[in-house]
């Protein structure tokens, strides 16, 4: 029986691989032990996974009828893999409207949110409440992100670092 599992966790990889290979913007490469890295060309940020924590593949095609693939894992998460990107859902957030921002984010959004949150900063009117929306949906990023398989910790330091200059201007 387990034969079977094996065999269609396989097909399941092939299909992700297929996909990647065909991709202008993801490259991917595979270890001895089934961990999967995919490379964004954008952003060189890499989305890791085991082959073994996949569940189902699903071909799909957006709005505009490009193709992309769903990826369903077994813990219930799931990302989709556009020509260029991977993307995911942004982590629930206390105090967020999840409704206000998209449902699938990438990578690529922590920069746009990032140079948001340093130009509210900036502001002569310094609306705090702003920057405290910006860095909930900064923060929902990268959890989500990091949930899926990324390694965030880069980003993370970004706004550590951006919120002590601040309180070191302020002082």
């Amino acid at each position: 029986m387990s034969n079977s599992k094996s065999k269609s966790t396989h097909a399941e990889l092939d299909h992700i691989l297929n996909f990647v290979d065909s991709s202008k913007g993801l490259r991917a490469k595979i270890n001895e032990s089934g961990r999967v890295q995919i490379r964004q060309d954008l952003d060189g940020k890499l989305f890791t996974f085991s082959s073994q924590e996949v569940s189902e593949v699903l071909h799909r095609a957006d709005s505009e009828g490009k193709p992309f693939i769903q990826v369903n894992f077994k813990n219930g998460s799931k990302v989709l893999l556009t020509e260029t990107l991977v993307g995911f859902k942004p982590i629930e957030t206390l105090g967020l409207d999840m409704g206000r921002i998209p449902k699938v984010v990438t990578t690529p959004d922590l920069v746009s949110v990032f140079e948001a949150i340093e130009e509210s900063m900036g502001a002569d009117n310094g609306l705090d409440t702003e920057v405290e929306i910006l860095k909930k949906v900064y923060l929902a990023i990268i959890s989500g992100g990091e949930k899926v398989g990324f390694d965030l910790t880069t980003e993370r330091k970004w706004l550590n670092r951006l919120l002590a200059s601040k309180f070191k201007a302020s002082a």
